[in-house]
């Protein structure tokens, strides 16, 4: 999705970008297809991610889908500026492979686990130690994007922003979004929270995406439920956000969106990439961390629903805090890196 963003916004700029895709279980070609974009199908993998290692997350060994990406870039009949590379299998190795292909490298990347062989970096979340994290990492010469003010939100959230205020604290309306896919129906598990804490006279948008493979029993859970209303694959997260008073959600891009909206959230973790940035976030006000889903209980999520609606101040001070962090975030950091991009191409 952050993938997405860029290549809309370079498109709003006049540049032409094409995805490459491999097709695992979950994939978004269609969607890509569907916005205007070429996509590059790679060979379909049998299988999706075999543990929580994203080695395994390829669908082929590097050597392959490098090789497989080199031929999809052929048929392109043309040298692309830049390569955008966002995938946590992927490191210098692959990006090697590819360099005789592109005029350019850019990779987005959060982890900070790997090499990578790239001209310029972004990574949008906030760390503590975020200025460091990338020495040894890359080249010398690297262009480095780091922080929140980068990040690539979606053009309804811009819109929105001037909407937005700071929330009072009390809250009448509950957003629960933990993402596009939610294989683990961690939505599921938070609907069971908002009766556990006796939440049933809340106002209830449960949003799931089109690939959620549980979204009838989300949609049945939602019935019993007497304020619940169920979404599926919407295109107006920014108004929803913008009529809530809490969130309940995953870390990750989602975060940004919340915190320029000034939403506060109980956040769980849903994946490894996540646990710092929400922890650092947690440490300086921005975010109500709960741990990580897979180790979170019904009970545990309702625990803390009820400790939130029971601290409207925090929940006040979270959302100011929000607002004001994102400040610099959105058109004027975009369209620096913009300038960033087409200064190396150009050079």
């Amino acid at each position: 999705m952050r993938c997405l963003t860029l290549a809309e916004l370079l498109r709003r700029h006049g540049v032409q970008a094409v995805f490459v895709c491999r097709p695992m279980p979950g994939h978004l070609c269609e969607q890509l297809e569907k916005k205007g974009f070429r996509v590059l199908r790679l060979r379909e993998a049998a299988a999706g991610p075999a543990s929580a290692d994203p080695a395994s997350w390829l669908g082929a060994s590097v050597a392959e889908d490098a090789a497989e990406t080199a031929a999809a870039l052929a048929t392109l009949g043309m040298q692309p500026d830049w390569l955008v590379v966002d995938n946590y299998a992927l490191d210098a190795a692959w990006e090697r492979a590819l360099r005789p292909r592109v005029r350019h490298i850019m990779v987005i990347d959060d982890l900070a686990n790997r090499v990578h062989e790239c001209d310029l970096l972004l990574d949008q979340n906030y760390y503590q130690d975020l200025e460091h994290r990338y020495d040894g990492l890359v080249p010398a010469q690297c262009e480095k994007l780091l922080g929140p003010q980068y990040v690539l939100l979606r053009q309804e959230f811009l819109d929105a922003r001037p909407m937005a205020k700071p929330r009072s604290g009390k809250v009448g309306r509950l957003l629960v979004f933990l993402g596009g896919s939610d294989p683990e129906n961690f939505t599921g598990r938070a609907l069971q929270a908002i009766t556990q804490a006796n939440a049933r006279d809340l106002q209830v948008d449960a949003v799931v995406g089109a690939s959620n493979v549980h979204h009838e029993e989300i949609r049945k859970a939602c019935l019993d439920l007497p304020n619940a209303s169920f979404h599926r694959q919407v295109n107006n997260m920014a108004a929803l956000m913008l009529q809530a008073d809490l969130a309940i959600g995953a870390g990750g891009s989602t975060t940004w969106e919340r915190c320029l909206l000034g939403l506060p959230a109980l956040t769980l973790v849903i994946a490894q990439n996540q646990l710092q940035t929400t922890r650092d976030l947690s440490a300086i006000g921005l975010a109500w961390y709960l741990g990580r889903a897979q180790e979170l209980s019904a009970a545990d999520i309702a625990a803390a629903l009820r400790n939130a609606l029971a601290d409207p101040a925090r929940l006040r001070d979270m959302s100011a805090r929000s607002i004001q962090f994102m400040a610099g975030a959105g058109t004027p950091a975009l369209n620096s890196m913009l300038e960033k991009l087409f200064k190396v191409t150009h050079a």
